[in-house]
């Protein structure tokens, strides 16, 4: 058999992390198991449907790297399909049209709440005639009697009495197909042998097996995971921080990153903490996901962007840091390269928002230092110090940080001080702040004329502070 799994979001809103998680544990067991991975729209409700969500979708996916074999494919060009399914259980006598007024449903289902019970339909049009011309519903007919049983993959054995399902709609009165019938048609067309879904679809599960059960479809296998939770017990929402996938890469995570962290959240393959996608696909299996909820945990998430920041290729990391370093209003190509910029900065950012706010002064000037390194610095016993600096910089044609470094180095000398208190002030003066890469490095990829136009700046602070004083 060959494993087909698919992803099948409603597109009313932003890809939810909770919905990538499932994409994510779909998409490994299909590539681990040499199948195929599809991804359907399911936008059937029209009024909250919607193309910009469909775009947030598929650009969430493309972004994660969850590249999908088949679709998109999207529910609301398959209605004809839908309905010569509905037809087909109204000929078999699997489903019937049901006319009962609002005011009436409403009675059954506040009766029902008050007895506690489950069905709240009773069949009332089960075995009437409604006249197909007039305003319907059309209802599956659930068996009374008997248990739908199903193991799923995550939680084992599942066993639903069928007294507690009533003959849900399938079909609305403006003629629109509904989610459990729509699901069940198109997990046949598509010829889905695997269904990994929030756990939220467990009894939906017992629904579709006895439509699947009547149109004398084979079943697909299900697998329920359950729901990501924040911190404080909660399902997770917004209050919690980000859900969105794509706010995520606003906020400078990496996307290997966020699914390394997804994966771990209900799957562990030991101790391991870390994985590459290659030994995701090689080790993930449905079957090892735990059944108890996880937490999620954004400290976590930051240690595991920090360690994938740390090692990952500069390159790599440049081609996705040039999107946050435009942000802020940054062309990175007018300035050092930027490949070289990740090299000084890779060990010193948990996120590429950080990375990039701390590495915007190799291409602008600031318009103040940091009050605090400023005033521990910029006093007037750096003013020589920085001088002399300066004159050396100008001077100098050889731009290596080894040649830069030996001129501190130098410069130090001749006026026997230690190299940190030649170095300290001059890093203020060209960063703006006490902290930055090694000095030499800072120095070259600021370049010169840069240096020596923040150096005057940095004098100048210091004339004005001894005129203060």
């Amino acid at each position: 058999m060959t494993i087909r799994t698919r992803f099948a979001p409603s597109p009313t809103g932003y890809l939810h992390v909770g919905g990538a998680r499932t994409a994510l544990f779909s998409w490994l067991y299909a590539r681990r198991h040499g199948g195929t991975f599809v991804l359907r729209i399911e936008d059937t409700d029209i009024e909250r449907s919607t193309e910009e969500a469909v775009n947030a979708i598929l650009e969430g996916m493309t972004w994660l790297g969850l590249e999908y074999e088949e679709g998109p494919f999207y529910q609301t060009h398959r209605f004809e399909r839908y309905n010569e399914v509905i037809d087909e259980l109204l000929e078999s006598g699997h489903a019937y049209r049901c006319n009962c007024t609002k005011e009436r449903l409403d009675e059954l289902r506040a009766t029902a709440e008050k007895q506690g019970g489950m069905r709240g339909y009773d069949g009332h049009c089960r075995d009437k005639f409604v006249d197909p011309a007039k305003p319907h519903v059309v209802r599956f007919r659930n068996p009374e009697t008997g248990v739908v049983m199903f193991d799923d993959q995550v939680h084992g054995k599942v066993a639903v009495n069928n007294e507690e399902l009533d003959d849900l709609i399938i079909r609305r009165t403006d003629g629109a197909p509904t989610y459990n019938l729509t699901v069940v048609v198109d997990d046949y067309d598509m010829g889905i042998t695997h269904v990994i879904r929030g756990d939220d679809h467990k009894r939906n599960a017992s629904r579709q097996i006895n439509i699947f059960k009547a149109l004398g479809w084979k079943i697909p296998h299900y697998a329920h995971v359950a729901l990501i939770m924040g911190d404080d017990g909660a399902k997770l929402s917004k209050r919690h921080g980000a859900v969105s996938v794509m706010q995520y890469k606003e906020d400078g995570f990496l996307p290997e990153a966020l699914l390394n962290y997804l994966v771990r959240l209900g799957w562990s393959h030991g101790d391991q903490e870390i994985f590459s996608v290659d030994e995701l696909t090689q080790l993930f299996d449905i079957e090892d996901v735990n059944k108890a909820a996880s937490t999620f945990n954004t400290e976590k998430l930051l240690w595991l962007n920090q360690h994938y920041i740390k090692s990952s290729d500069p390159a790599h990391l440049a081609h996705l840091l040039s999107y946050h370093m435009g942000n802020l209003g940054i062309d990175p190509s007018q300035g050092p390269d930027l490949i070289e910029v990740v090299k000084a900065q890779q060990e010193r950012a948990r996120t590429l928002v950080e990375m990039a706010e701390i590495s915007a002064f190799f291409y602008r000037d600031f318009e103040s230092f940091d009050e605090d390194a400023a005033k521990k610095n910029l006093r007037p016993v750096a003013r020589e110090p920085l001088e002399k600096m300066r004159a050396a910089l100008e001077s100098q044609d050889d731009w290596s940080p080894e040649a830069l470094h030996q001129l501190v180095m130098d410069v130090s000398e001749s006026l026997e001080l230690k190299m940190g208190k030649v170095a300290q002030p001059l890093r203020v003066a060209v960063v703006g702040r006490a902290a930055s890469p090694g000095i030499d490095v800072t120095l070259q990829l600021v370049g010169k004329a840069a240096c020596l136009r923040r150096i005057d700046m940095a004098l100048d602070f210091i004339t004005q502070r001894e005129a203060n004083a």
